[in-house]
């Protein structure tokens, strides 16, 4: 999202877990369809189970090409993650430009700048062949000034009352407002979406400004997309109104009020820790299980307005504790290109292009690689119940799911920290999650600046086999 439209949504509980189940509308395939290219990929996640990677095309290389992205997935394989999120690839607009990739000119082709189609399947047949499934960016709510749509049918569109087209955001003088209330609007959305899944065999969608269309379109659209024979798709919705979400088919929503929360109130202002729990509070009250918030220390709108995570975060210790709680405390963890090796400063997304110099960092992507490797092979941190236990300045938590149980104790300041164990935590049994030492706390527990420790343990048969009993009675 651009940089005004973000700043709406940064409210400090935003968010619904949008992991709603699409509405069941059956759908015959449409006679405009493209021909399938490849077969569908089989190892799709399910949007609990993901680990997303973001690609900014124009930073991401100095080439800034399909084809340089190809040359480092295995570098991105590496790192954990099974989703790989390539930001707007479609030809952008040339009347009112500010060359921003999010006013779109046409829906259905390839910003040459990039590279070509045949360009484009040959980075998503590389992705599947090494279990990694790929979603596009769709900016759906407007278009660029000199779409074809824009003399063909100006009835799409909203106009002011002098009859002109309206431009949402001032700041943003390159889109033009679609009008959601037209059914031909999302007629001919629907069939771009589905263009690419069946021309380019991709994998899903991230919708930027979800809160733009409306929410009929997007229960229409989600079925229509899940019904394509043969693709699971994974659904991300940058959005913060839950209402949309409820029965609109997401898998996966961003977290506004998790990051704002963290940056702007315990990282810059020193305020309570305990902050977190409010936002995961507001985040899944009432939610399915398999709700889920997509949470990130950093993207390409935080990157280019605020800040790298150094930055924002007190430096690399500091933007390591930070990751740790959005990657553990019930949420589905992105990275943006570049973090993982500690790229110091801004990639931009429009403007003068400052691609990534990938100087390798071999102790913090080890780092990384070691995370996210935890998470992807622990149910409980993926899955399990939540239990908050944090005070003004740690973090703490316990993630559990049958016979484990994950304690999670991130301090986020820059200063040595007391932390006093609740009569709850047990302060034995419990083992290094990244090797697997014995480890017993002492309470006071003493943290060092921006330290964390995870620990597990698991419940002995008979134990687990006692509260099992318990529960259901």
């Amino acid at each position: 999202m651009k940089k005004t439209t973000f700043s709406l949504f940064l409210a400090l509980l935003a968010g619904w877990a949008c992991a709603g189940s699409a509405i069941a509308q059956p759908t015959s395939k449409a006679s405009t369809d493209p021909a399938p290219y490849g077969k569908p990929f089989a190892g799709v996640p399910d949007g609990r189970n993901a680990t997303i990677y973001q690609v900014n095309m124009r930073g991401f290389s100095k080439e800034g090409t399909f084809k340089a992205v190809v040359a480092r997935l295995d570098s991105i394989k590496a790192l954990g993650v099974n989703v790989v999120y390539l930001m707007p690839i479609y030809p952008i607009g040339k009347v009112r430009a500010v060359d921003s990739p999010f006013a779109v000119q046409n829906y259905t082709a390839v910003n040459p700048e990039f590279g070509t189609l045949a360009d484009l399947r040959a980075l998503i047949d590389a992705a599947h062949a090494r279990g990694l499934a790929v979603i596009l960016d769709w900016v759906g709510n407007h278009t660029s000034f000199d779409h074809p749509w824009i003399t063909e049918h100006p009835d799409w569109y909203v106009h002011d009352a002098t009859g002109a087209i309206v431009n949402p955001i001032p700041d943003w003088k390159d889109i033009a407002q679609l009008n959601w209330a037209k059914p031909e609007v999302h007629a001919a959305m629907m069939q771009a979406l589905r263009y690419w899944v069946l021309a380019a065999n991709i994998d899903g969608y991230r919708f930027d400004y979800a809160d733009g269309p409306s929410q009929e379109f997007f229960v229409k659209a989600l079925a229509n997309l899940r019904a394509i024979p043969g693709h699971k798709l994974l659904m991300l919705a940058e959005g913060d109104k839950k209402k949309y979400y409820l029965q609109s088919g997401f898998d996966l929503c961003y977290d506004f009020g998790f990051m704002n929360v963290m940056k702007g109130d315990i990282f810059a202002k020193g305020k309570s820790v305990k902050l977190i729990d409010s936002v995961n509070a507001a985040n899944y009250r009432n939610a399915p299980a398999n709700a889920r918030m997509v949470r990130y220390t950093s993207n390409h709108d935080i990157n280019a307005w605020d800040g790298t995570p150094q930055q924002l975060f007190g430096g690399l210790r500091g933007a390591m504790a930070a990751f740790v709680v959005a990657a553990y405390m019930k949420a589905v963890p992105m990275i943006y290109n570049g973090q993982e090796v500690g790229h110091a400063e801004r990639v931009p997304f429009m403007g003068p292009r400052k691609p990534i110099v990938w100087t390798p960092n071999p102790a913090l992507t080890a780092e990384y690689k070691q995370l996210i490797r935890f998470r992807n092979g622990s149910n409980a941190v993926r899955n399990g119940a939540l239990a908050s236990y944090s005070s003004d300045d740690v973090c703490a938590f316990t993630k559990t799911a049958g016979a484990e149980t994950v304690l999670v104790l991130a301090n986020l300041r820059n200063a040595a920290v007391q932390y006093q164990l609740p009569g709850t935590l047990a302060p034995t049994g419990w083992r290094n999650a990244f090797g697997g030492s014995p480890t017993s706390l002492s309470s006071p527990l003493s943290l060092r600046p921006f330290e964390y420790l995870i620990l597990t343990k698991q419940l002995p048969d008979h134990q687990r086999r006692v509260g099992q009993r318990s529960s259901r009675n």
